[in-house]
């Protein structure tokens, strides 16, 4: 091969590269008339979605072929957005590392443009101590200085505004149980972060510590804007307990998260439930307390997001679809006693 002819061939694509396609879309589900039907029953206000989307287990109920988590990661959200009743997801990813805007972006591209983001803020404004994980290593047990520093949480809401835009919904500041040193420490300390974040973002906040849910709690986050996210976890109250306590500024929009019963840890529910293919223990109690409170939301025109995970019952788009028949059939119910 001449030099002429060496060069030409170094600088065309090689077979390979010259034929390669893109890879294609991830198929959703089947098509089914009852949730196309229901949806319809519930205003566009509310918003159902689940935590995270790689699982390969939900084949045939939210995707239509085989895939593995990676590849659900990067480009299952254009299948799961066509499921009727799931319009808005959490990026739980954002917890552990940071994400860029471009792979942020890539994910909105995705839906759409009625989507929207729940965007875990990462851990490192949230825990006042390292936990006894491997995963830390040398720094588990040791303070952690960024605790409810407001620069690395500015760091990661401008990285998600970048890549989401408009379809960043909330921004939810997750914190676990653990050793806050005192319920005025931590309300000082958590007024004067939520004051620092930058405006025109929601913020939520979700707590673990029963202790912290008070009057103190409820001034800090009405001072700076910021809404209580209600859980379903743990020792933590009921939804509709947690509500009774809140004032209503805190709950504008309103936000549920539905992790575990009382009693469950997140390991034993995951070994229970996996692949997370079907619901295995229906949480009636909790369902039907989710529904009324989101009910209420939508009676008093309020938008709300409500947030599922697998180990709630086994299955998170599965128990979507219990819990709007539940809110279709709650919200009708109060309408029906409203035209009395």
């Amino acid at each position: 091969m001449n030099g002429r002819i060496a060069d030409v061939a170094k600088s065309e694509p090689s077979q390979a590269t010259l034929f390669e396609l893109p890879e294609a879309p991830l198929e959703p589900a089947a098509p089914n008339p009852e949730y196309t039907e229901l949806a319809a029953r519930l205003p566009n206000s509310l918003r159902l979605g689940t935590m995270s989307w790689s699982y390969p287990g939900w084949r045939g109920i939210v995707y239509g072929a085989s895939a593995d988590a990676k590849q659900l990661a990067a480009r299952g959200l254009t299948a799961y957005s066509q499921h009727p009743l799931l319009t808005t997801v959490e990026i739980d990813r954002t917890y552990y590392e940071p994400l860029p805007p471009t792979v942020l972006a890539d994910f909105a591209e995705q839906v759409p443009t009625t989507f929207r983001f729940v965007v875990k803020a990462p851990e490192v404004c949230v825990l006042r101590n390292f936990p006894l994980h491997a995963r830390y290593g040398k720094k588990r047990g040791e303070a952690n200085p960024h605790y409810l520093d407001a620069e690395p949480a500015i760091e990661a809401v401008a990285r998600a505004h970048e890549g989401l835009g408009e379809k960043l919904g909330v921004m939810l500041f997750q914190f676990p149980p653990q050793d806050v040193g005192g319920v005025a420490a931590f309300v000082g300390r958590l007024g004067a972060f939520l004051q620092r974040l930058p405006p025109g973002i929601t913020y939520a906040v979700e707590l673990r510590n029963r202790e912290l849910l008070g009057r103190a709690y409820s001034e800090a986050l009405v001072a700076s804007g910021a809404l209580h996210c209600h859980n379903v976890w743990g020792e933590m109250p009921s939804v509709l307990a947690q509500a009774r306590r809140m004032p209503p500024a805190t709950r504008r929009p309103l936000l549920v998260r539905w992790l575990m019963r009382r009693g469950d840890d997140y390991k034993t529910a995951g070994a229970r439930y996996m692949p997370f293919n079907r619901l295995v223990d229906e949480d009636l109690t909790n369902r039907d307390e989710v529904a009324l409170l989101l009910a209420k939301a939508i009676a008093h025109d309020v938008p709300a997001y409500a947030l599922l995970d697998n180990k709630a019952e086994g299955c998170a788009p599965a128990s979507a679809v219990h819990l709007a028949r539940a809110i279709a059939r709650a919200r009708e119910s109060e309408i029906a006693v409203g035209q009395r």
